[in-house]
């Protein structure tokens, strides 16, 4: 029997499907006295605070008018780039050898990798993100550091060291072997210890040679219910080198297909500019893509079109991309996937946005079951938004008709304020 330990009170968000292919009253459910049961760490109840039972023992804290709902799932970003966001003025490649690369190796250093793991995990909760799927570096200790601060605070979390066996410096090449025994190694260690999964993670095609994808494709086949993250099509540039570096390719795609890196269970960071092919063959697969805004718009990479492939039936998440991605925030990153939406003349609905942050995420971590709704069952994994955090937000949210009126305002202009309140595993974080 299920004890209920807390009863959270405010206005609740749930869905109920996919607003970009359900009628909004069909796909949200919105309560604006609402009631949250929490116990064993799970959402026991959700709906009118009038028709939720309060029981003797438990805890009862009153939100008033903020919102609850599911926590911000970040489904791709690099902590080890925690210290270098926001650099300044290069695009991709320039990016990664002038910031990133030299960042990345500090990261063979045990204890500047719990620094780093620690501070990213301190900045994801100030904004209310309760799960990212990270990028490590080579280095295994970044993995061990990475899962290690995420378990000692409770969170569901998933990362995977980096593989790189050329086109990097010294000090962060790996080989084909290496690659396939660490991360092995790593895979044993923490896959599916406490709330932790292990990603199988060539950084991208450009670093690895075909040997090394394959090795890792190999593993993958191995290891079915890992998740494997990787970039594509991201840049011009890139795509170009792709090009050079496997010329008998038929596309960048086919660069991981043909050595067993595409399946349901990929994940694509970026998908900017793919062919038709391309586009055809992700979705017949049914793999993830995740659109990240504000690194799109920083590293000047393009405008991912999310109606577009929503409409089309790709699975679609969103995400930082930290520290390409100019922002900790999954409020920021809203905004910026509506302002991109607007130059495609596609602008996306409030409750389309905080679907792709939350549900939308989580499908394309295949952890829709687990997390990213505020549903019976689910992981308590909650983040509470003060709709009105500053004096400019306050004013507007203030003349709101509906409650989207009243959200959009924080999507565009919230930043950490805007966090009232986290929960993690049914337990309230510390901010």
């Amino acid at each position: 029997m299920n004890t209920v330990t807390h009863i959270l009170l405010g206005q609740t968000l749930s869905f109920t499907n996919d607003p970009f292919s359900t009628p909004l009253e069909d796909a949200v459910k919105l309560e604006r006295r609402g009631a949250v049961a929490l116990g064993q760490g799970k959402v026991l109840a959700v709906g009118a605070a009038d028709d939720i039972t309060v029981p003797q023992d438990a805890k009862v804290i009153d939100y008033g008018d903020a919102l609850i709902m599911a926590g911000f799932v970040d489904a791709h970003l690099h902590y080890p780039q925690t210290g270098i966001i926001a650099s300044w003025g290069k695009r991709l490649i320039d990016w990664l050898n002038t910031y990133t690369f030299p960042e990345e190796t500090r990261l063979g250093d045990p204890a500047y990798a719990r620094e780093i793991a620690a501070r990213y995990f301190d900045l994801a909760l100030a904004n209310g993100t309760t799960t990212s799927l990270s990028y490590a570096t080579i280095h295994p200790t970044s993995v061990d550091a990475y899962f290690t601060e995420a378990q000692s605070r409770g969170l569901r979390a998933l990362t995977g060291k980096t593989c790189m066996d050329r086109n990097a410096p010294d000090g962060l090449r790996d080989t084909a072997q290496s690659a396939y025994d660490d991360s092995k190694a790593l895979l044993e260690k923490w896959h599916g210890v406490d709330r932790l999964g292990y990603v199988i993670t060539p950084r991208f095609s450009p670093t690895s040679t075909p040997e090394q994808l394959s090795a890792l494709g190999a593993l993958w086949a191995e290891h079915p219910d890992c998740l494997m993250q990787t970039h594509i099509s991201e840049q011009h540039e890139e795509i170009a080198w792709v090009r050079d570096l496997f010329p008998d390719a038929r596309d960048y795609l086919d660069t991981y297909e043909a050595h067993g890196l595409l399946g349901e269970r990929a994940v694509f960071g970026h998908a900017i500019h793919l062919t038709e092919r391309e586009e055809d063959r992700l979705k017949e697969v049914g793999a993830g893509l995740v659109h990240c805004p504000t690194s799109n718009t920083f590293i000047g990479s393009g405008i991912f079109e999310t109606a577009r492939m929503k409409a089309q039936g790709q699975r679609v998440g969103l995400a930082t991309d930290t520290g390409g991605g100019s922002s900790f925030s999954m409020l920021r990153t809203m905004a910026a996937a509506y302002e991109l939406g607007q130059l495609k003349g596609q602008p996306l609905h409030p409750a389309q946005l905080i679907w792709l942050a939350t549900c939308g995420s989580a499908q394309v971590l295949h952890l829709a079951d687990k997390i990213g709704n505020l549903d019976v069952g689910m992981e308590a994994d909650l983040v509470v938004l003060d709709l009105a955090s500053t004096p400019a937000i306050a004013q507007r949210s203030a003349r709101a008709e509906d409650i989207w009126e009243a959200v959009f305002p924080t999507i565009m202009m919230g930043d950490d304020r805007a966090t009232k309140a986290v929960w993690a595993g049914g337990k309230p974080v510390s901010l």
